[in-house]
């Protein structure tokens, strides 16, 4: 991998070491410490998310037109700030403005990243994802572990943890993303230009189909870091029996996604049915979850889980990245992240509203629907991709 490459996974894992101290515990915090229902905390992490979606699809453009380096500075400092507003004034209401100029400033920097790996080792293909991806989850491993020990003696000092770590990404960005090259950045071409066998326009639908069952899937997982979490403290799980299945998640998926990359070698054109598949392992995490009554059978579930979002989460970046025409690839990792961020926003109202009025077990009946509702779109997705490439054939 290239030196800039090492970079990014550094960085990013710095970043979401940061962000792990808080987001597992959000819904915990609103809910035990600020004293306010299910369907409120769902709503103010919906404001968070639907400012990380407006995040996403700004620093995706940023990235397009000014470059990735003053893009992702530009997003540090804007959560930099806001994270120190949070670690002095983080009662209600003043949690719910910091943490959403934090969804903003957050936002912007992610597109970016991902963006600026595929550009500096485009020969890697999803590799380069993929090493994002892991390090992210390094982050989860990390951040996960220390939050919840942090947080059983004082949640100021989470807010404290999540400022230092992004100010030291601020550090390693500054001094360390300046002198990386981006031939694509700010260079615009026409759409003759920009594929020879299928217009540009037929790409971006194809995405946005993809992106659908993208979303439907974030919209699920999410509930881990809601509704599943407040579940497990009404069962008698602990705080810190809670952060470690954040922590052996990202733990797992370290470890174990060099492996799986070796594994799918062989089915490099083959991404779809990765996708699929991985789907089909988040429907059986969530049967698990619905009759787990103590740790170990959330534990199994998220064992589970980790499996799928292995297969799923970096995929769909690649392929965003293969579509993308050339002075486009900030755009269109905008497009997936937002998707993401939009699964993040949607996912914590809905299922707190379902629990709130209808339960735990229909809330996890739904998202299995949902679940195969993706694997629907994601199976057609490329349908017009496929048709107009024999169209051209033929002609």
């Amino acid at each position: 991998m290239p030196r800039a490459l090492w970079l990014l996974i550094i960085g990013m894992a710095v970043n979401v070491t940061g962000s792990s101290f808080l987001w597992p515990l959000n819904t915990i915090y609103i809910h035990e410490h600020l004293g306010k229902s299910l369907t409120v905390a769902g709503f103010v992490l919906m404001l968070n998310a639907g400012a990380s979606v407006a995040g996403n699809l700004f620093g995706g453009a940023l990235f397009d037109k000014i470059g990735g380096y003053k893009a992702i500075l530009l997003g540090i400092g804007i959560t930099v700030a806001a994270l120190l507003g949070l670690t002095f004034w983080h009662g209600w209401p003043m949690y719910v403005v910091f943490l959403t100029i934090i969804g903003f400033g957050s936002g912007i920097v992610f597109p970016s990243m991902y963006a600026m790996a595929g550009t500096v080792w485009k020969e890697g293909g999803r590799s380069a994802f993929n090493a994002i991806y892991v390090a992210q989850n390094l982050g989860v491993a990390i951040g996960a572990a220390l939050g919840g020990l942090v947080a059983s003696y004082s949640f100021q000092l989470i807010f404290v943890a999540n400022t230092l770590m992004y100010i030291l990404f601020l550090c390693i960005a500054l001094f360390g993303y300046r002198g990386i090259q981006l031939s694509s950045s700010g260079k615009q071409t026409n759409i003759l230009e920009q594929s020879t066998t299928v217009k540009s326009h037929t790409k971006l639908y194809a995405l946005l189909i993809l992106c659908i069952g993208y979303l439907l899937c974030w919209v699920g997982y999410v509930q881990w870091q809601s509704t599943i979490a407040s579940h497990t403290q009404e069962l008698g799980i602990s705080l810190k029996q809670y952060s470690l299945l954040w922590t052996i998640n990202g733990a797992l998926i370290v470890v174990a996604q060099p492996i799986i990359n070796k594994m799918l070698k062989p089915f490099v054109h083959r991404i779809k049915g990765q996708i699929i598949t991985g789907i089909f392992i988040f429907i059986v995490s969530f049967a698990v979850a619905s009759v787990a009554g103590e740790f170990s059978g959330f534990l199994t579930a998220m064992v589970i889980l980790t499996v799928g979002e292995m297969l799923v989460w970096p995929a769909v970046p690649t392929i965003a990245d293969r579509l993308a025409p050339k002075g486009k690839e900030g755009f269109y990792q905008g497009i997936v992240n937002s998707t993401a961020t939009g699964g993040r926003m949607i996912g914590p109202l809905l299922g707190g509203v379902l629990v709130d009025v209808y339960g735990h077990q229909l809330m996890l009946l739904i998202l299995i629907i949902l679940f195969v509702i993706s694997i629907v779109t994601t199976s057609i997705y490329d349908r017009n991709l496929r048709t107009t490439k024999l169209q051209y054939k033929q002609a």
